[in-house]
């Protein structure tokens, strides 16, 4: 990745990816691991001279967490192509440790998961990204158009499942959007099974879940104690509906943390 890619990327994303990995790192690293990622991303002397790095987890001390994360910022300093290697490298070494989804408040308690019936995403959460669980049919396409600009207006990228096609089950897609999307918005019009279905894997994962609706009675029961635009289907109805949703998605980037360096 040149360097001058990566000065353009998302910091509060990269902030965010790093503090993923430290947590991790923090679970389930050993002395040999560190090393390997040192030879890894040109660290090596740095890692095997460090007077507290490996001593600290050794011994269980109280700054290792600390060191961790310096390690990992100075390393995608270093070499921005370093964060897809250290990435790949700690998904690999450390696949119990669970994956750092969207929660503003890292001291909250985490579940981690083995799911059986989908195969979990070797990529990272993008925090640019917003996807959008509603029925395929050609009737809710400016519906998704309202949102895709809503979208855009803060700089979020936003996709639906039936825009990729990575996997040979459409399940599969769509769990891979959802877990690597910062927010999802779920248009309950219509009672979609598929959309209720999609919410509860969003909740799961600790999504930012914005619930829209043409009809506040086809939002589930478990679900109305929470807020959610409802819109109609006429072009005032969805401009309306852009605004609104671009706000709401709006005050949701503020959440975002800012690099640790930064």
């Amino acid at each position: 990745m040149p360097t001058e890619t990566f000065m353009k990327m998302d910091s509060v994303a990269i902030g965010k990816q790093i503090i993923g990995l430290k947590n991790q790192v923090v679970d389930g690293f050993n002395e040999s691991h560190w090393r390997e990622l040192g030879l890894m991303t040109g660290f090596q002397d740095r890692v095997n001279n460090h007077p507290r790095l490996l001593r600290s987890l050794s011994w269980g001390d109280e700054d290792y967490e600390g060191l961790a994360l310096e390690f990992l910022q100075q390393m995608v300093h270093a070499d921005p192509a370093n964060l897809e290697v250290i990435t790949e490298f700690v998904q690999s070494k450390c696949p119990e440790a669970g994956e750092f989804i969207s929660s503003e408040d890292n001291n909250l308690r985490r579940i981690v998961f083995s799911p059986l019936v989908f195969d979990v995403p070797q990529g990272s959460v993008d925090y640019n990204l917003v996807s959008a669980m509603m029925p395929f049919s050609g009737g809710f396409s400016s519906v998704y158009d309202a949102i895709k600009n809503a979208s855009a207006q803060n700089g979020f990228d936003c996709k639906r499942a039936d825009d990729i096609w990575d996997n040979s089950t459409v399940i599969q897609d769509v769990f891979s959007l959802i877990f690597a999307s910062y927010i999802v918005i779920c248009d309950f019009t219509g009672k979609n099974p598929n959309v209720f279905y999609e919410a509860g894997l969003a909740h799961a994962l600790g999504k930012h879940v914005i619930p829209i609706t043409q009809n506040a009675d086809h939002i589930p029961f478990d679900l109305q104690h929470h807020r959610y635009l409802a819109y109609h289907d006429n072009a005032e109805g969805r401009a309306e509906l852009q605004q609104k949703l671009a706000e709401r998605i709006a005050t949701l980037a503020t959440r975002r943390r800012t690099l640790p360096w930064a």
